[in-house]
């Protein structure tokens, strides 16, 4: 997982909006779409990237992408719609050859994965920003996860970036 944090913990603000994420720079975001080769979406960040004109591939034209939805009937964008057992699906696409995989958005998608023990890396890059209320970067979570730091960045913006392995039990 890989995506952007307030201080506060809250990933996107009390009206969705994701304004207050730095763009003035790449902050290590080509070296790591260089890791990875697939994203999953939950269908709310699959319609935002729709509502922003990413029909043709959802602003991701060299990633596979699968969309994971129990009420969606069709996706586009090139992606794949995966429904049912979450843990049977996402261990299936995890044995396929490539290279990582970017859990891309979605509160409810991480939650599950998180809960599930499918998540191996937490990539966070934290905004020096306070929004107050917003969606928040952790909810549901039903159990205590390690994590081991391997990594940290830290930019002239303020903006902190650290990357954590779980250790599932």
């Amino acid at each position: 997982m890989q995506l952007a944090v307030s201080l506060d913990g809250f990933i996107a603000g009390p009206n969705d909006e994701y304004d207050w994420c730095f763009t003035d720079q790449d902050y290590g975001l080509s070296d790591f779409l260089k890791q990875v080769d697939a994203a999953f979406m939950g269908r709310k960040t699959y319609e935002v990237m729709l509502a922003m004109g990413n029909n043709d591939d959802l602003g991701f034209p060299t990633l596979k992408k699968y969309i994971f939805s129990s009420t969606l009937k069709d996706v586009k964008g090139g992606a794949t719609l995966i429904q049912g057992d979450l843990k049977t699906e996402v261990e299936k696409i995890k044995k396929d050859k490539g290279k990582d995989i970017w859990l891309f958005g979605g509160g409810v998608l991480t939650t599950s994965l998180l809960n599930a023990g499918l998540v191996d890396e937490l990539s966070l890059a934290i905004h020096p920003i306070l929004l107050g209320s917003g969606k928040p970067l952790f909810s549901g979570i039903n159990h205590r996860t390690d994590l081991t730091l391997t990594d940290t960045k830290t930019y002239s913006t303020g903006l902190v970036s650290l990357t954590y392995a779980l250790k599932h039990r």
